[in-house]
């Protein structure tokens, strides 16, 4: 889902991981500019990072195939993030029909099922073709997954997942997020493929803002 329309590099996963973060493509990168590679905020959104930490978002929706092509990407950059960057996702609602999968994800995550079950929805609704917009269409398949339907419909229903899609939302407003997938930067900046020119150009971007505020620059 976007609300404008992205530019997407037609690259390989494998092709992006091999060459898209090599210390010499990085050396070799521009150095990002704000209104072209990326957004300064203001006001600033709010983080949720500990004291010393800098908060790395990304927005994405499950339907989004955009947010299916750059997960692996995502998940081979996390493993590479240093010690004092905290990461974490919100999953987007544009329109109401958002909702359903918002709470899944949060209800994962309060499961600590992010990890083994994440990925694996994007997976059903991409490649297999499942229809996950609907309650029961999400609970039928994470039944199918092993996990505990009550145990699922209880932090489902939840308030603190309630609560937790809510502030998605109005940090998805904070960071005036124009589509998926995008990336929030400590609560000051915010980029996405349109502006970056793609997904991985939007990730050295990220690292390039998040080594200024690292260096009191940003």
């Amino acid at each position: 889902m976007k609300r404008r329309a992205f530019t997407h590099m037609a690259t390989g996963a494998a092709l992006v991981a091999s060459t898209a973060w090599s210390p010499r493509v990085q050396a070799q990168a521009k150095k990002p500019q704000a209104g072209t590679d990326y957004l300064p905020l203001d006001p600033r959104a709010p983080t949720e990072a500990p004291t010393g930490k800098i908060e790395v978002v990304e927005f994405f929706w499950y339907n989004c195939p955009h947010c299916n092509a750059f997960e692996p990407l995502l998940q081979g950059w996390i493993k590479t993030l240093p010690k004092d960057v905290s990461f974490r996702r919100a999953p987007v609602a544009f329109q109401e029909s958002f909702v359903p999968q918002q709470r899944l994800y949060y209800t994962l995550e309060a499961m600590g099922l992010v990890e083994k079950l994440h990925a694996k929805v994007f997976n059903a609704i991409h490649n297999e073709k499942q229809n996950l917009a609907r309650p029961e269409a999400i609970l039928e398949w994470v039944a199918q997954q092993g996990v505990d339907k009550d145990k699922f419909v209880a932090q489902y229903n939840s308030f603190t997942v309630a609560t937790k899609a809510g502030k998605a939302a109005q940090l998805q407003n904070a960071y005036k997020v124009e589509g998926v997938p995008a990336l929030g930067i400590a609560g000051r900046f915010y980029t996405d493929g349109s502006l970056a020119g793609n997904m991985p150009r939007a990730l050295q971007v990220v690292e390039s803002l998040v080594a200024d505020v690292r260096a009191g620059r940003g």
